[in-house]
């Protein structure tokens, strides 16, 4: 038996590669149910009822044969073209005398479209052959008729583009049917950069989109994390930017210790208990900025929640005697610390000749340092004796 192909001229512009099959050999098509017989109300519909009692007999047999095609396709998409791609091409590793089945290259050369594309089909039908859906190509022959799947399983099974059967291609595949969208569409979308970034560059809701894929992504790409640190290192107003809301982060952060531990640090660097009214004052805050939508940014809000506890803090602090001696003391010490710690670093360790670096103003910025401890010292030894 022989494969029989009409010209491609025929050809469907869909898949360019589909010949109607006699008239004899596609089923009649479904009867019209209720919904659809009331939906009739257009012109065309009109018009076309004016002949809806001529007989069967009298319809020109191209245009039953179109009718019936039409009925086959409405019902069963693509599958009717991947039947005739299983039953007429050979399956890979088949040898050419062991079957009357061609090879896809030859199918596609009689169809007048690429291997390419038939191998599309074939794939389909392949994955659904493995999940049961339709026969292994084996079991049908050239000719076969079988009953079809449903046309909506069809987009699970077919992708048309060779990309998707690459591995980057799958993995898009798998995250766009995680999305719940059609992989085609993601594919596509892959397959044009340039696209993608003339969409992200004028649509704000589409940069978002992107900004929010590209998080999601940091924690398992190492690389595109390495990259995007590198752009903000080299960037001006990204570095800026981050520095704007590290110190926003830090503020809320501030704020959120004192609703939720009751702890407060005092500038000096204390910890001491949050009285109720602070932390009132910072759940307020914090529940006006909890209540922000997400295009707002909450930089105002959190400078101004972190404004009005500090000041609080600082009040505070105030009013307690005791706790004010403290914060001074402990301010004190933290200076020193600072001090102590800079003036260790001045040593010339690294200096072969002292001559080559020493200049007036060195000694002189020096012996007022001396000046200054010596003073203090002396500040704090009074105070010792009066104690």
């Amino acid at each position: 038996m022989t494969v029989a192909i009409d010209s491609p001229e025929a050809a469907t512009p869909e898949e360019n590669f589909w010949q109607p099959e006699e008239a004899a050999a596609v089923p009649a098509p479904a009867e019209p149910d209720a919904a659809e017989e009331a939906g009739a109300g257009t012109q065309a519909e009109a018009d076309a009822g004016a002949e809806a009692d001529d007989a069967p007999g009298e319809v020109p047999e191209a245009i039953a044969r179109d009718a019936r095609d039409f009925g086959v396709y409405a019902r069963t998409g693509g599958w009717i073209f991947a039947l005739k791609v299983a039953r007429s091409v050979r399956p890979g590793g088949q040898a050419a005398g062991e079957s009357e089945k061609v090879s896809a290259r030859r199918f596609a050369a009689l169809a007048d479209c690429s291997a390419e594309r038939v191998m599309r089909f074939y794939k389909a039908w392949d994955r659904a052959a493995d999940d049961g859906l339709v026969p292994q190509f084996e079991a049908l022959a050239p000719g076969a008729e079988i009953e079809l799947p449903d046309a909506d399983a069809w987009l699970s099974y077919y992708v048309s583009r060779s990309s998707a059967a690459s591995v980057r291609g799958q993995a898009i595949t798998e995250a766009a049917e995680a999305e719940g969208i059609r992989p085609t569409k993601a594919l596509e979308v892959a397959e044009n950069p340039t696209a993608l970034r003339a969409a992200i560059l004028a649509d704000p809701g589409t940069a978002e989109a992107a900004r929010k894929a590209l998080m999601d992504r940091l924690d398992e790409d190492p690389v595109l994390r390495t990259g995007l640190a590198r752009d903000i290192v080299r960037a001006d107003e990204l570095k800026k930017a981050v520095a704007e809301e590290t110190k926003t982060g830090g503020q809320l952060e501030y704020v959120r210790r004192i609703a939720e531990e009751g702890q407060v640090k005092t500038p000096a660097g204390q910890k001491i208990e949050a009285t109720a009214e602070l932390r009132e004052e910072a759940e307020r805050h914090l529940s006006l900025i909890d209540e922000l939508d997400e295009d707002e940014e909450p930089g105002e809000w959190a400078r101004e929640a972190y404004d009005t506890v500090r000041t609080l803090v600082a009040e505070t602090v105030e009013k307690d005697p005791e706790l004010r001696v403290q914060e001074k003391r402990a301010k004190f010490y933290s200076s020193l610390q600072k001090a102590t710690k800079a003036f260790e670093e001045l040593t010339f360790d690294d200096v072969a000749d002292i001559d080559d670096i020493v200049e007036d103003d060195m000694v002189k910025r020096l012996e007022e340092l001396q000046e200054a401890i010596s003073a203090c010292l002396s500040a704090l030894n009074r105070a010792q004796r009066a104690d």
